[in-house]
C-alpha cells in the first residue's frame, strides 16, 4: 500500500531519522479507474463511520445542458482527458475527462471513483 505521510527527505535534501513508523491513517486506496461497462458499485467504509461510493463501472451519465437541463444518457467512449492521456485509451472515466454521448460532447464534473455517479456538463 501507499503510505501519504510526511516524506522521509528534507526540502534540502536531507534524510529524516523517522521516530516512528507508517500509521494506519497514513495509508493510500487504489484508484477505482472507472470504466464504461455495465454500472457497478461498490461501498468503501472510510473514517468517522462515513462511506464512500467507489464506481467501478458506468455506462450512462446526467447530463445537464446550456439551459440547465439535465438529461440521463448512454456513454459511448472517451475522447479526452487532461490528467492522463493515457485514460482515453483505456476509456477511463475520471473528473475533467471528456466523454462522447448521443446529445454531444461532456465534461465530467463529478468524481465517479469517490461519488458513484458521473455527472457532465454538455460542451457548445
Amino acid at each position: 500500500m501507499k503510505c501519504q505521510g510526511r516524506s522521509r527527505r528534507t526540502y534540502t535534501g536531507a534524510k529524516v531519522k523517522g521516530a516512528r513508523g507508517k500509521r494506519k491513517f497514513e495509508l493510500g486506496r487504489e484508484s477505482a479507474d472507472t470504466h464504461i461497462h455495465e454500472t457497478k458499485r461498490k461501498n468503501v467504509a472510510t473514517r468517522g463511520g462515513n462511506r464512500k461510493v467507489r464506481l467501478l463501472q458506468c455506462n450512462v451519465a446526467n447530463v445537464t445542458d446550456t439551459q440547465g437541463k439535465s438529461h440521463q444518457t448512454s456513454i459511448e467512449n472517451v475522447v479526452g482527458n487532461d490528467a492522463n492521456e493515457h485514460y482515453v485509451r483505456r476509456n477511463i472515466l475520471t473528473k475533467g475527462s471528456v466523454i462522447k454521448t448521443p446529445l454531444g460532447n461532456a465534461r465530467i464534473t463529478s468524481r465517479p471513483g469517490q461519488d458513484g455517479v458521473v455527472n457532465a456538463i454538455l460542451l457548445e
